[in-house]
């Protein structure tokens, strides 16, 4: 045989197997594709507790053997909440909530001619919420019932007398979850804590309008 002819189809059927391979591998190693990364949306379901603080203003009526007078008791307000939510699947949020608060609005005047001291210590309330939920923001309403103490204090007198009130009280809000634990709030709420008698002497009617901010962490 030729020497140049076997040289020739050595070289082609080296090139024919060299072909071959590429493809295979070219089949072989398909373009990857990236898997798609799916991100869990914010849940508002569970339960929470915090802190709140913020601002109250606070009317009394008082009437006594024929007096009458209207005072404002205006205040810092600090305290606590605890609450759970539940998200719905139509993008809605209920819950419960209670909170407590330390007030300062205690005030000084004169009242048929003597010098009184009136406030209150501490305020509460229980309250259902309805709100509804942007991703990780919630635009909510709340009502529910209030409680608070008031005080009147006659020291000429010695008169010095405490009541426990019980009303209600309805607000709006807005909440932001910074992490899937913190969240942040502001609400404006109005109280009608009603009306009752301290010491069976003074008649006291008392409303309320607060302005708190607040700091949870949602479990």
């Amino acid at each position: 045989m030729n020497i140049k002819l076997l040289l020739g189809a050595s070289a082609i059927a080296l090139l024919s197997l060299s072909t071959a391979s590429y493809a295979a591998d070219v089949v072989d190693q398909e373009p990857s594709v990236p898997e798609a990364v799916y991100v869990d949306a914010f849940s508002w379901t569970g339960a929470y507790i915090g802190i709140n603080g913020g601002y109250a203003w606070t009317k009394g009526d008082f009437s006594a053997g024929g007096a009458s007078a209207d005072e404002d008791f205006n205040g810092g307000l600090l305290g606590a909440r605890l609450g759970y939510n539940w998200q719905m699947g139509n993008d809605f949020v209920g819950g419960i909530e209670v909170d407590v608060d330390h007030v300062w609005n205690e005030n000084d005047y004169v009242f048929g001619g003597a010098d009184v001291e009136a406030g209150s210590d501490w305020q509460g309330s229980a309250r259902l919420r309805l709100g509804y939920a942007i991703d990780r923001t919630l635009l909510f309403a709340t009502g529910g019932v209030a409680i608070t103490n008031a005080y009147v204090k006659v020291p000429a007198l010695g008169f010095d007398e405490s009541k426990t009130f019980t009303g209600w009280t309805v607000g709006a809000g807005i909440e932001h979850a910074f992490t899937d634990n913190w969240l942040g709030s502001i609400e404006y709420r109005y109280a009608d804590f009603g009306s009752e008698t301290i010491g069976d002497v003074v008649d006291v009617d008392l409303k309320q309008s607060t302005v708190r901010v607040g700091l949870a962490y949602k479990f």
